[in-house]
């Protein structure tokens, strides 16, 4: 049962890196851009939620639902200023503004938030039938212990890969979106905006960022201006994992990583589990270059 535990904690993990690697996915995969500034979103999302519900006694839903309207706007806003000027700059420019805007956000909370650390209010407490407030179900005879924010996480990630999959297959938008990752001079032509869709693309990754967010700090609830550094940087290494531009590989990918992180926290050393992860990825790209799920693609010269 130990193993089932570390198991279904994993995924929860990966599930939680596969919802933030669908930001970084999407927008290399339509705008080729790789925003590194990604993971800051998670935190200012994060802190959003967290002072509208205890500062202004919000319930938790609403909470989320200000933190996801709120951060979809800062996703708009970071394309407009950051990376919209840079559509026919080199890759190299664009790297450096992404990681200039990471910095600007993490400063910027620690004027707005200071850099004390914040407790993050645990959401997911039910009542039994007792009326106690209780985590989480109790299975096997106490050898199984499932949290109510890992059950939230996992079927929260189903649900958002199902509506992204449904919505870049089936919808107009969701149809424009991959003929602008596939050819934007020939979507320009066929009549696509292709700068407010480009826009979408960072609007919904922003957007579920601030859900990554909320997840992540109810699992581990410390929240500082840096919270989503490492997070944004290992669903990063998630969608390459997977394969970049792919949603299905994001998801694969997240599920991987969290599985082996917590696997190697709990088999091998806490302290190595980086380094495992980074290492695993060292060995699959040297086999598969584009990831698990990616296509290689033949440049003509």
């Amino acid at each position: 049962m130990t193993f089932l535990n570390y198991l279904i904690s994993g995924i929860s993990l990966g599930s939680v890196y596969a919802i933030i690697a669908l930001g970084y996915t999407m927008v290399y995969g339509i705008a080729k851009m790789l925003n590194f500034a990604h993971g800051d979103v998670i935190m200012v999302g994060s802190y959003i939620c967290f002072y509208a519900v205890t500062s202004f006694e919000l319930p938790p839903l609403v909470g989320v639902i200000i933190s996801v309207i709120l951060c979809t706007v800062l996703g708009i806003v970071i394309e407009r200023l950051a990376y919209k000027p840079l559509r026919q700059a080199p890759s190299l420019a664009v790297l450096i503004t992404a990681i200039g805007v990471s910095y600007f956000l993490q400063n910027a909370a620690l004027l707005l938030w200071s850099s004390n650390i914040k407790m993050f209010p645990s959401f997911f407490k039910f009542a039994d039938e007792n009326g106690e407030l209780q985590s989480g179900v109790t299975l096997a005879g106490g050898q199984l212990n499932i949290s109510y924010v890992t059950i939230v996480t996992i079927v929260s990630c189903i649900i958002i890969m199902v509506a992204l999959t449904w919505f870049t297959g089936k919808t107009k938008m969701g149809k424009a979106m991959r003929a602008v990752s596939e050819d934007k001079g020939a979507a320009q032509l066929m009549g696509i905006n292709v700068n407010a869709t480009i826009s979408l693309t960072f609007a919904i990754g922003s957007g579920l960022a601030a859900v990554a967010g909320v997840l992540l700090c109810s699992a581990y609830p410390t929240l500082v201006p840096t919270t989503g550094s490492m997070p944004g940087i290992k669903a990063f290494t998630a969608a390459v994992f997977g394969g970049i531009g792919s949603i299905p590989g994001a998801l694969l990918g997240g599920l991987l990583l969290g599985v082996i992180q917590i696997f190697t926290q709990a088999y091998i050393s806490q302290q190595l589990a980086d380094a495992v992860v980074f290492a695993v990825l060292i060995i699959v790209l040297l086999g598969k270059p584009a990831g698990l799920l990616g296509k290689q693609i033949r440049e003509k010269v």
